[in-house]
């Protein structure tokens, strides 16, 4: 398939190299401009973000929600018929606090509105590193599951079999009015769970609680030594705090 990446940090470096390992063609782009793709180590060829939107299947965003004004005239230029994937999560400290957020509003409901469209929720509830190097073949055993939610259930369908390719097992997550029960604060979020394990934790996400638990986290974060802390010292604690 033909893809474009639209954000080269960690989440959309590691999505790259994983299509591009599966024998994907990837065009992947910094919506700040080509200078900040200079020294990285890519996978995919570096484009410019109006580029990435051209001749493809599946465009995947993977920026800051602050950030998503700046490709909004790029996005409306994106055919109907491209499947349009978000990776992102919303985090008050990093992109100051969003009115509609902080009352209620799913924040996927109010990145739709931001760009315009619909689009699928996915590759947001696993750590960068989980993403990069748990991935294991399909029918493992402990196999961990990622959630994918979008209201086309087609388009939905073809991004999960990506990430079934590139590693993991899904679980439909819903509509994209049900997402936030695999955003930050939620037992399904962060977590390595497999694909049972993810089913019941969707069910068990706690709407008003998820904000407070998010926080609570990211405060125990801000006082350790984040350096010192491993990939599964983070989960184990995602795990306690998430499921309190």
């Amino acid at each position: 398939m033909k893809f474009g990446i639209i954000g080269a940090g960690s989440i959309g470096s590691i999505i790259s190299k994983k299509l591009v390992e599966n024998g994907h063609d990837v065009k992947i782009a910094d919506a700040r401009g080509m200078e900040h793709l200079e020294g990285k180590d890519l996978a995919g060829k570096p484009v410019r973000a109006e580029d990435a939107i051209t001749n493809i299947e599946v465009l995947i965003l993977s920026l800051p929600l602050r950030a998503l004004s700046s490709v909004r005239d790029i996005i409306e230029k994106v055919g109907e018929e491209v499947i349009v994937v978000d990776t992102s999560n919303y985090y008050p400290g990093r992109d100051d606090k969003i009115e509609e957020i902080e009352n209620g509003m799913v924040e996927s409901i109010w990145v739709s509105n931001q760009l315009g469209r619909p689009f699928i929720k996915a590759f947001n509830n696993l750590l960068a590193y989980t993403l990069e190097n748990e991935g294991t073949p399909d029918g493992a055993s402990g196999r961990i599951a990622m959630a994918v939610a979008g209201d086309n259930i087609e388009q939905k369908q073809i991004i999960m079999d990506v990430v079934n390719q590139i590693g993991f097992d899904t679980v439909d997550g819903g509509s994209l009015s049900d997402s936030w029960r695999q955003q930050p604060g939620t037992p399904a979020y962060c977590t390595e769970l497999t694909k049972d394990e993810l089913t019941k934790a969707l069910e068990k996400a706690n709407k008003e609680k998820a904000p407070l638990l998010r926080d609570k986290v990211m405060e125990r974060l801000s006082v350790s030594n984040i350096s010192l802390l491993s990939n599964k010292d983070i989960v184990n604690m995602n795990r306690e705090i998430y499921n309190s």
